[in-house]
């Protein structure tokens, strides 16, 4: 078997149907599919089931709740295939994405990573976007989270990994982001990062999922992550688009929660940074965030 591929469900009787029917539509076949239902108490539990009962390929596992990251090393200890690859229950593949990729993957054994173009928030005109790859190839790590921008797309979807990354490195079950925190762990295990123009992962938005319901909690789990990447070979605050990133975390979680801010001050080149970065600089981390709280909540009085 060459491929494992595992679907995390908790109470998406909506969408599910669409999220099966979309990868069972590819010509490819040399998969199993298992899909983890982490206690749903829907109608989850008998639609799982009865593709089950169409498709020997596809395995159900029923589990008490554990949360996303419980459910997605429930389905790697499952895995029978040489790679894995995670499709989120109220997601769909574009038709031929799979054949597409694994095609790739057979001609390019030294392939630990691939990673292929995500259709974000999908569905929602003001806010979807095509986030798009060239075919390329990275031996360093760090050109792979600079040059593509990684930090920005470190989901879980729209890759497909070598099984063996995983052996002894699992997410971890009590954060959310979960997918942010293993993604660099598994890049220092790779030897090739690949990205390809072909294939398409279609990310819809879920109002009622984990990143449209993130708190200051869960943002800050977010935003550790991030910083624990800093005094690693892997990463650097120098590029000023990352610190931008960080920079925009740490303001959401102050307007959430207040508090000191975490986030250290930036000290790399400023040619090229934002004018949030440079007032960052210039009045610090703390006045800055206090100052977007303050224009956030004018604007939020005067559009009333």
């Amino acid at each position: 078997m060459n491929l494992s591929i595992i679907i995390p469900v908790y109470n998406v009787e909506r969408t599910i149907r669409r999220c099966l029917d979309s990868v069972l539509a590819d010509t490819y076949s040399d998969y199993q599919i298992i899909i983890v239902d982490d206690g749903s108490n829907d109608s989850c539990h008998y639609i799982c089931d009865e593709y089950a009962q169409k498709d020997t390929r596809i395995d159900v596992i029923h589990k008490k709740n554990g949360g996303l990251g419980n459910a997605r090393n429930t389905g790697i200890n499952k895995a029978q295939g040489e790679y894995i690859t995670f499709i989120d229950s109220d997601d769909t593949i574009a038709k031929g994405t799979i054949t597409s990729l694994m095609e790739i993957l057979n001609r390019h054994k030294e392939y630990d990573i691939l990673e292929y173009p995500i259709y974000e928030h999908f569905g929602v005109k003001s806010r979807q976007k095509l986030r798009s790859f060239s075919d390329s190839e990275y031996s360093n790590t760090k050109d792979y989270w600079f040059k593509t921008k990684a930090y920005l797309h470190t989901y879980a979807c729209n890759k497909i990994y070598k099984k063996s990354l995983f052996d002894g490195c699992l997410y971890k079950e009590q954060n959310c982001f979960e997918d942010c925190i293993i993604l660099p762990d598994l890049l220092k295990r790779c030897d090739v990062i690949a990205t390809t123009s072909l294939g398409l992962y279609y990310y819809y938005v879920n109002k009622e999922g984990i990143t449209e319901l993130s708190g200051a909690k869960e943002l800050t789990d977010l935003l550790n992550a991030h910083l624990s990447l800093i005094n690693t070979p892997l990463s650097s605050i120098a590029s000023a688009d990352y610190y931008l990133r960080l920079l925009n975390i740490q303001m959401d979680i102050y307007e959430l929660a207040g508090g000191l801010p975490i986030i250290p001050p930036y000290t790399g080149s400023t040619w090229n940074a934002s004018p949030k970065v440079l007032l960052s600089k210039i009045i610090g981390i703390k006045s800055l965030c206090q100052l977007n709280k303050f224009i956030h909540k004018t604007i939020f009085r005067h559009s009333r």
